[in-house]
C-alpha cells in the first residue's frame, strides 16, 4: 500500500518560500505613519476602508479613541466619545467611518458603546444575557457587531444587529 503523505521537508520548504515572498511585498505608508507617530503610543487598530480607528495616548497621557481619515491622513474629531471618566479598551470602525464600537472601562465596570459620528452621540449597548465585553468587530456596513463576552468564566461570541 502506498502512502499519500508528502515528506515533512516539503511543507517546511513551502512555508519558507511563502514567508520569503511576503517579505518583499510590504510597503510602509510614510505620511500616515508619521501622523500616527504624532498621536503617541497606539493600540487596538481597526481598519474600515479609508478609516483607521485606534486607541492612542500622548506622552503617558490618558488613552483616547482616535479616528484617522485615510484619504486626508488627518485625525477626525469625535466630540462626546472620549470621556475623562472612562478608559477605552478596544475599538472597531465600519467602512464609512460613521460607526465606532468601543469597549471601555467606566466606574469599575466594562461597557460596550456605539458612537455615531453624524449624530456625535454615544449609545450604550446592553448585552443579553449579561456579560463582560472584551473585543468588538463591526461589519463593513455597520449593521452587525461581533462581541467577545465573558460569562461565568467562559468566553463567548455574540452577534448583535444594530438599530
Amino acid at each position: 500500500m502506498r502512502s499519500h503523505r508528502k515528506p515533512l521537508w516539503t511543507g517546511g520548504l513551502l512555508l519558507t518560500l511563502l514567508l520569503q515572498g511576503c517579505q518583499g511585498g510590504l510597503r510602509p505608508l510614510p505620511n500616515l505613519n508619521q501622523q500616527l507617530a504624532r498621536l503617541g503610543s497606539g493600540q487596538s487598530p481597526s481598519l474600515g476602508s479609508g478609516w483607521l480607528a485606534l486607541i492612542a495616548s500622548r506622552d503617558g497621557g490618558r488613552p483616547q479613541v482616535q479616528l484617522i481619515d485615510g484619504q486626508r491622513q488627518l485625525p477626525v474629531p469625535l466630540p462626546g466619545l472620549n470621556r475623562a471618566d472612562s478608559l477605552p479598551i478596544q475599538v472597531s470602525v465600519d467602512a464609512r467611518g460613521e460607526h465606532l464600537a468601543v469597549v471601555r472601562q467606566r466606574d469599575d465596570r466594562t461597557e460596550l458603546v456605539l458612537y455615531r459620528r453624524s449624530l456625535m452621540a454615544v449609545q450604550p449597548l446592553a448585552i443579553e444575557p449579561a456579560g463582560v465585553p472584551r473585543q468588538v468587530s463591526l461589519s463593513a456596513d455597520g449593521r452587525v457587531l461581533a462581541v467577545e463576552v465573558s460569562r461565568g468564566g467562559l468566553w463567548q461570541i455574540d452577534l448583535l444587529e444594530l438599530p
